[in-house]
Formats: C-alpha cells, sequence, structure tokens
C-alpha cells in the first residue's frame, strides 16, 4: 500500500507544478511588485510602503472607485429588478406560460455574444448623427434632437449599465428560475385556494425563499462587476473618455501598466481591488445573513 500510494503522488506532482508556477507563483510576484517602482524592465527599485501611501491619496483611483459602483449599482438593480419580474410571472399559476425553455434561450443568447461584438454593436447604434437608437427616439417622439450618449459622463455610464443590463439579465433570469423550480408547487396552489394575489405571493412566497439565490447572484455580480473592463476599454478611447466617466478601477489598473508602464502600482492596484472585493462581498454575505436569522428568531 504504501508503495501505490508513493506512485499516486507522481500522477498529481504535474498539477501542483503547474498551479504552483502559473497561478501561485504570479500572485507572490505580484505583490513583491507592489513595494516596487518598476517599469516592466530593468530591476525593480524597492521603495517600500510608497506604492499604498499613493493609492490612499490618489484622485484618480478614487473617482474609477466611484464610475466602477455607479454603472455595477444601475446595472446590477435593472438586471435584478427584469430577472425577478419575470421569475414571478413564469412562475404564476394564473398565467400557466408554456415555452420557457425557450425564453430561456432568448433571454441567454446576448450572454454568448463575444464583447467585442457587443462593442462594435452599440457603438453604431448610439451613434450620434446616425445611430438607430436616436432615430428611433426621434421617430417615435421622445427627442427632438439627437442625443451623443457616449459623449456626456452621464448619459455614457447609463448606455455602458444597460449594456450590461441586456447581456446578463437572461442569466440572472435562468438562475432564479431554478431557485424558484425548487419551491414546492403545493405553496402557490394553496395561496391560489387563499385567494393571495399575485403582489402577496411574490412578496410572502417567491421572494423569501430566493434568498439564498438572490444572494449568491449579487456576490457573483459584485465580484464581476468591480472587474469592470472590456466593455469601457472597447466602447471609448481606451482612457475612460468622456471626462473619465468610464475610467473603471480595472481600466485605470490597465493603463497605469501597459500604457504608462508603471507596473508597480498596477500591481498595488491589483491587490487593492482584490481586498475591496473580499471586503464588500463579506459585507453583503454577512447582511444578508444576519437579515435571515433576525427574521427567524
Amino acid at each position: 500500500m504504501k508503495k501505490l500510494n508513493h506512485k499516486g503522488y507522481y500522477f498529481i506532482a504535474p498539477f501542483f507544478a503547474i498551479f504552483l508556477v502559473f497561478n501561485i507563483y504570479p500572485v507572490l510576484l505580484t505583490f513583491y511588485y507592489t513595494f516596487t517602482k518598476y517599469e516592466g524592465y530593468g530591476k525593480p527599485e524597492f521603495i517600500g510602503l510608497e506604492n499604498y501611501t499613493r493609492i490612499l491619496t490618489d484622485g484618480y483611483f478614487l473617482e474609477a472607485f466611484i464610475n466602477t459602483w455607479k454603472i455595477w449599482g444601475l446595472n446590477f438593480a435593472l438586471q435584478l429588478g427584469i430577472a425577478l419580474f419575470l421569475a414571478a410571472l413564469f412562475s404564476d399559476l394564473r398565467y400557466r406560460i408554456k415555452g420557457i425553455g425557450f425564453f430561456r434561450a432568448v433571454f441567454y443568447l446576448p450572454n454568448l455574444i463575444t464583447i467585442s461584438s457587443v462593442a462594435i454593436l452599440f457603438n453604431i447604434m448610439l451613434d450620434w448623427q446616425h445611430g438607430s437608437i436616436n432615430m428611433f427616439l426621434m421617430k417615435i417622439g421622445l427627442i427632438s434632437d439627437p442625443i451623443n450618449w457616449l459623449n456626456e459622463p452621464a448619459t455614457a455610464q447609463i448606455s455602458v449599465a444597460l449594456i450590461l443590463t441586456w447581456m446578463w439579465f437572461g442569466y440572472t433570469f435562468i438562475v432564479l428560475m431554478a431557485g424558484v423550480s425548487g419551491i414546492p408547487g403545493e405553496l402557490y396552489e394553496a395561496a391560489l385556494i387563499d385567494g393571495a394575489n399575485r403582489w402577496q405571493t411574490f412578496v410572502h412566497i417567491t421572494l423569501p425563499l430566493l434568498k439564498p439565490i438572490m444572494l449568491y447572484v449579487m456576490i457573483t455580480s459584485l465580484i464581476g462587476g468591480l472587474q469592470l473592463f472590456d466593455l469601457p476599454m472597447l466602447i471609448t478611447d481606451g482612457l475612460g473618455a468622456p471626462e473619465g466617466s468610464l475610467n473603471t478601477m480595472v481600466l485605470y489598473l490597465y493603463n497605469q501598466a501597459f500604457r504608462y508602464n508603471n507596473y508597480g502600482y498596477a500591481a498595488t492596484i491589483a491587490y487593492a481591488l482584490f481586498l475591496i472585493t473580499v471586503l464588500f462581498s463579506v459585507v453583503t454575505f454577512r447582511s444578508m445573513y444576519r437579515t435571515n436569522e433576525k427574521k427567524e428568531g
């Protein structure tokens, strides 16, 4: 048995070797760079905690932090609201909507399109002179003059948030519907017999039993939202225009590293982003967990 156990280690050794070289080593090396001034070539210059001091007083990083939260917050509120509405609609016994599999596929389809294709598509649609969105809104009389969606800070952030909502609400809907399918149908039938209306059924049955699923959706969306990079990068000049309103934390990290060759400070931003993500994920989890404990108590 001892010989067999020793031979087993040889089979798992390649995985651990690759994991150490391509996962653990880069993480540790990046942490070392946070204490250095490094331009991508030559020997890193050790500067102690200077990068950490800088990030605490960096107005551009604070602006990127606020921009990220604005875009993610609007996106998540719309995404969750639409997904919850659809989940309540499809779970309502009064409607008995058929073909739910078809709707799942249609709603999830935007998530399968590459982000570069999405950026090109919406760059064309949001064009202020010939874009189809302005043409449609002017035709139905909602606006009189074309809006330059991507050239104003407020409309640019709203546009990115709406694009992300369009891309991800289908995924959220599928996850919530999986949670709804786990709710016993007898509860809805009993509520229907007792004369509960749709709102009462949703608030007192669907919503409370979906809280664990909603917690999962919120934390995963938070982690992805704080890493927002590709769409702002592709839909603007790469610097977060207009007026830095689309300059997210990861886009700021990318520019510090690959545009300005400030790898030491970029590594510090990466670790700051990691700590922010962990902190808010724990706070979100604990706040919802405590709310459930109080209600059960």
